[in-house]
């Protein structure tokens, strides 16, 4: 038994709907090379541009079509992404707990001397003022030599 265009589609019998299709690709193509060979004969030049405008719609609805066409023969991969991140810096642990964090004071402590330390013991910022030598010479202090003059006037 002959089943029906509903019928196969369902099925997944895309036949049908493939050769409507191509039909339809054709009678636009048609159309569009008819319309532009009376366009090209116009008398007017509004006759012409109406003519030339009217073929241009069919063509790209035939490209459309021949594109659908493509896509039902040859399918895009769908890929299943669980996770996408767009930004800068951004960290994200999937699958694992975040840790727990305790909001008292007594188990805290003073967070201001622990954000300065790298490990532990070992500070970041010594304080002491670092030499200057011939590897930095952009951060010298100017000489006396290097100075502007001082004009007024």
């Amino acid at each position: 038994m002959k089943r029906g265009p509903p019928d196969a589609v369902k099925a997944g019998d895309m036949s049908t709907a493939g050769t409507m299709l191509i039909t339809q690709a054709n009678m636009l193509d048609m159309m569009f090379n008819r319309l532009a060979r009376k366009a090209a004969y116009s008398e007017y030049l509004s006759q012409m541009e109406a003519n030339l405008r009217h073929a241009l719609r069919a063509q790209a609805r035939c490209r459309a079509t021949l594109e659908a066409l493509a896509e039902i023969k040859n399918p895009r991969p769908i890929a299943f992404v669980k996770q996408q991140n767009v930004g800068y810096n951004v960290q994200v642990n999937n699958g694992t707990a975040p840790p727990t964090v305790s909001r008292t004071h007594e188990e805290s402590g003073d967070q201001s001397n622990k954000l300065l330390e790298h490990q532990h013991g070992e500070w970041l910022d010594t304080g002491a003022a670092a030499k200057v030598g011939r590897g930095n010479q952009a951060m010298a202090t100017v000489d006396e030599s290097d100075r502007a003059e001082d004009r007024q006037g």
